[in-house]
């Protein structure tokens, strides 16, 4: 599985996976501009289908644009309501149960796309686990989420969030670069190096092959620090974006 980081960051985030046969855009937080510039202006020709985990605009910001080039676009119910958009046969509800036997899966070409919720400061904000008909991989996608309830096995690859180290955002607040009053919120929407390491630890590693950091926060993150705690944590080669 190729997986190609266009932007990541809170300024917008775009990613593009793709199996060899499909190819999926997980968000659409930037410009359609920059998006365009990435992909060499076959946007359309590339992607298959957009997948959205809520409506906040580093995530959505060209979703407008991505629809009028006819590609279908995912997320929630309440992620369309919020971005005040109601379905039809391109923009498309992500359905999420706690029913675990029966979840909701949307088939796209060779990729098969699984929605479960997560936690963030949004309407009905989702997660994606992402399996390929055509390889036999599985992608873990999950962002902006102060954690995560579920556990997966088989997974082959992570795109996750590690926005913060406690210790780094300690420092900044003290240092007058973080707001007070913002560290109640960042708690309970985004997720720490800290437990990351403990979601790892708590899901199926062993077919991993790769783990993407994304959306590390300009102050309050440190990467080098966050690559080897994640590297000496599960021993596979660890990517941050």
């Amino acid at each position: 599985m190729d997986i190609k980081a266009i932007a990541s960051g809170s300024t917008g985030n775009a990613y593009l996976v793709s199996d060899g046969k499909t190819a999926l855009l997980l968000e659409c937080g930037i410009p359609i501009r920059k998006l365009q510039e990435a992909l060499d202006y076959k946007v359309a020709q590339t992607v298959s289908a957009c997948f959205i985990t809520h409506e906040h605009l580093d995530h959505c910001r060209s979703v407008e644009d991505i629809i009028r080039m006819g590609i279908d676009c995912y997320a929630s119910s309440g992620t369309w309501l919020a971005r005040g958009r109601t379905c039809d046969h391109q923009i498309r509800p992500m359905f999420v149960t706690d029913d675990n036997d029966k979840p909701f899966v949307a088939e796209v070409g060779t990729f098969r796309v699984m929605a479960f919720p997560v936690q963030h400061d949004a309407k009905e904000p989702l997660g994606y686990l992402i399996d390929s008909t055509a390889t036999g991989e599985r992608l873990l996608y999950i962002t902006d989420t102060y954690y995560l309830r579920y556990t997966f096995e088989g997974l082959t690859h992570i795109i996750t969030e590690c926005n913060y180290c406690a210790d780094t955002l300690q420092e900044s607040v003290d240092a007058g670069i973080t707001p007070p009053e913002v560290v109640p919120r960042l708690l309970q929407s985004h997720m720490s190096l800290e437990q990351l390491i403990a979601t790892l630890k708590a899901n199926d590693l062993s077919n991993v092959r790769e783990i993407h950091l994304v959306h590390l926060s300009k102050q309050r993150s440190d990467a080098e620090r966050m690559k080897g705690a994640v590297q000496k944590t599960t021993g596979v080669p660890v990517y941050v974006w």
